[in-house]
């Protein structure tokens, strides 16, 4: 399908990027099988690798791919292969990107700062080294349903007694998650039981976005110093600063930060909203940062791309200019 450019105005598209949660076997193939600059990232990604994380994508088992080290590369894999094959198909470039927690290097390979095969190595090692930053068991999060952002922070302090216990993810103005050691976070859940709609602990191998990550920071950002950052094409939103740069040094610095920094979601989209972003495409599998979408702005339109027939539904949505 011939997109009339003319309909579109990139000044208002901005391209999201999931994190960790997204994934599910069989993601990717489709984009794979149709569109060959998707091959191409899946090609490029295996080499990098020495493994199949296509095959994986495909076919699972979904035991495998939800270890935290698989789940990066592939989720970033599948995401940058969206994002090409969009490109291919004509859609604009947008004016913005910007991905949630692990999304920021899929946002940062589609923008050209990082290379896709040095980013999956990288993202594999990240998951890694957070896997191993705390024993199994030792950590945990919760997701918070409802209540208000200040009331949640002064619980987790009132919880921590001497543990770690904070805001992991601030995804949506109902939707937030916090993160530290298990009996710090269960205290909190029986705290936010009479605050909150809904408390309810997650199944992660690890507790995310809190101080218990400073050793996979550390490790990771030693990582990081060996890679060379570009200047993106388009501007990034950092998870952990909410603000749009295009300087290599700062894009690092915040990849860095994020390992132990809440996910400051909600902040990142209305700032590209006050940049006068009106369309948001989630390049990658799944919908879940739609569903957040809808739940911070029913004012902007949000589609998706994980497949050949969401891709040309993305197509016809942008082709008539019905933004």
């Amino acid at each position: 399908m011939e997109l009339d450019q003319s309909a579109i105005d990139n000044r208002k598209l901005a391209m999201i990027f999931p994190g960790q949660g997204s994934q599910s076997p069989g993601m990717g193939k489709e984009l794979f099988e149709k569109f060959p600059v998707a091959r191409q990232v899946f090609e490029e990604a295996d080499d990098a690798l020495d493994f199949s994380i296509s095959r994986l994508c495909f076919e699972g088992p979904a035991e495998e791919l939800q270890l935290t080290e698989n789940t990066q590369p592939a989720i970033l894999t599948v995401s940058v292969a969206a994002f090409r094959a969009m490109r291919e198909a004509g859609i604009s470039a947008p004016a913005f990107v910007a991905g949630h927690s692990l999304g920021e290097y899929s946002a940062l390979v589609a923008a050209g700062a990082l290379k896709l095969s040095e980013a999956v190595l990288t993202v594999r090692a990240r998951g890694r080294y957070m896997q191993e930053a705390v024993p199994v068991g030792t950590g945990a999060m919760a997701a918070i349903i409802g209540g208000e952002l200040s009331e949640i922070q002064r619980v987790c302090e009132e919880a921590g007694r001497g543990q770690v216990c904070s805001v992991a993810n601030i995804n949506s103005p109902n939707q937030l998650v916090i993160a530290g050691n298990t009996e710090a976070v269960d205290r909190a859940v029986d705290l936010l039981k009479g605050i909150a709609k809904r408390v309810i602990k997650l199944n992660v191998s690890a507790p995310f976005h809190c101080a218990l990550m400073k050793p996979a920071q550390d490790r990771l950002a030693l990582d990081l110093d060996e890679l060379v950052f570009n200047k993106p094409a388009m501007p990034v939103i950092t998870n952990v600063d909410a603000r749009a740069t295009t300087e290599p040094d700062q894009l690092q610095d915040a990849i860095v930060r994020q390992v132990s920094a809440p996910v400051r979601w909600v902040e990142s989209m209305q700032l590209l909203m006050q940049h006068g972003v009106e369309t948001f495409v989630e390049a990658g599998p799944g919908k879940v940062l739609s569903g957040l979408m809808r739940q911070i702005s029913r004012e902007v339109k949000t589609l998706n791309v994980e497949d050949a027939a969401s891709l040309e539904a993305t197509q016809t949505a942008l082709a008539a200019g019905n933004l």
